[in-house]
């Protein structure tokens, strides 16, 4: 068997900085650090993360007064920002500096009196907090079918935005919808899905011709490795979603002589070499490595962590 091993896969900038920072915050000032939603969407990190003390929770009710808190990834509305203040808490802004972006477009739009059609997944995080900035002013569709249902008071004056963690070729559905039955609906100055999703994506299909099999490293709730499993389907892949080896089905590899792996941009690359490891030893797989594209970019530690260190702590 050979394995094709997809680069750029994992951890994006955004869920690197996240992870540093909890790491950081739990070094800085012991457990337990509260964290409003999973710090990323990944049930190996998350678990790490409740062994070191870190307490993962859905309503701040559950945060006693003076807690430190950590905002997760995915962002919070202002609504949660208020609570946290009121409670006292001690908060640690670890959102995404990408999903921040999508934040301020819509308080700009809203504040411009358009409608917005954000388009992305109810009920995921990011979604949450970007309708918590403007909820009078957004309507959430996720189909084509979404949009031919839409009415509004005044066409002539809307706006759309997206979750960043979308398929590309979804969210292009959906914005040609928009622009056809919308034509004066502005667009965001630069494309809010982010880059490390758009290269997990891009990476996926232009290597699943060469395969059998795709294995995507990531969990079940996270978007964007979804994604990346629904890329290999579409394309007639068999292709399949796991958070590690024990999840694997030997008779999945029967008669396959290439299998794709990929990991979405919250899955740590230690369960990728998990996976590598078990499928060497059972299969005699050797693995080359596909580099689509290269990743450079960072993102800075909240301001309430800057000049911390792990050597200063």
């Amino acid at each position: 068997m050979k394995v094709l091993l997809a680069a750029p896969r994992g951890f994006c900038a955004g869920v690197n900085m996240a992870i540093e920072s909890l790491d950081l915050a739990l070094s800085a000032f012991g457990a337990p650090v509260y964290v409003y939603h999973e710090i990323v969407h990944n049930q190996y990190v998350v678990d790490r993360f409740r062994g070191l003390g870190a307490v993962f929770v859905n309503s701040l009710d559950e945060v006693p007064a003076g807690s430190n808190l950590l905002f997760s990834a995915h962002g919070v509305s202002p609504e949660i920002r208020r609570i946290a203040r009121e409670r006292k808490l001690r908060a640690i802004d670890a959102t995404c500096p990408l999903v921040t972006k999508v934040h301020l477009e819509a308080i700009r739009y809203a504040g411009e009196g358009r409608t917005i059609v954000l388009i992305g997944h109810e009920g995921h995080d990011e979604v949450i907090g970007t309708m918590g900035e403007a909820p009078e002013a957004i309507v959430l569709v996720e189909t084509p079918e979404d949009v031919d249902r839409l009415e509004v008071k005044d066409p002539g004056h809307m706006a759309y935005l997206t979750q960043t963690t979308l398929s590309v070729d979804d969210a292009n559905r959906v914005i040609a919808r928009l622009k056809e039955r919308f034509p004066a609906i502005t667009a965001p100055p630069k494309d809010d899905i982010c880059y490390a999703t758009q290269n997990r994506q891009e990476a996926v299909r232009l290597l699943v011709t060469e395969s059998d099999v795709v294995l995507v490293l990531g969990s079940q709730n996270s978007s964007n490795s979804q994604r990346l499993a629904e890329i290999g389907r579409e394309l007639g892949i068999p292709s399949y979603l796991i958070d590690g080896p024990q999840d694997i089905d030997p008779a999945w590899f029967d008669g396959v002589d290439t299998v794709l792996v990929t990991a979405g941009a919250s899955a740590p690359e230690k369960v990728v070499e998990q996976c590598l490891d078990f499928l060497c030893q059972t299969f005699q797989a050797t693995v080359d490595v596909r580099t689509v594209r290269r990743e450079d970019v960072h993102f800075p530690l909240p301001r309430e962590l800057r000049g911390a260190s792990a050597s200063q702590i």
